[in-house]
C-alpha cells in the first residue's frame, strides 16, 4: 500500500495491519530458509510497509500529543 492509504486508516486499523505484516513477514522469512521463495523481495517490500506504518503512527501520536 501507499502511504497516503495508510494516513486514511485510523490508528486502530494501523495496529491491526502491522500485525498481519509482522506474521507475514515471519511466514516468508521461515519459507526463505526451508524451501526458498519465488518472490524473495517480497520481504523487503513487508519490511518497507511495516516501516511505513510505524512511522505513521508515530506522526500520529506527534499529532495528538500537540
Amino acid at each position: 500500500m501507499k502511504a497516503n492509504e495508510y494516513r486514511k486508516m485510523t490508528s486502530s486499523d494501523l495496529e491491526k495491519e502491522l500485525g498481519e505484516l509482522k506474521s507475514e513477514l515471519f511466514k516468508l522469512r521461515f519459507q526463505l530458509t526451508l524451501n526458498g521463495l519465488e518472490n524473495p523481495m517480497k520481504i523487503k517490500t513487508t519490511k518497507r510497509d511495516i516501516a511505513r506504518i510505524k512511522t505513521i503512527l508515530r506522526e500520529k501520536e506527534l499529532n495528538e500529543a500537540e
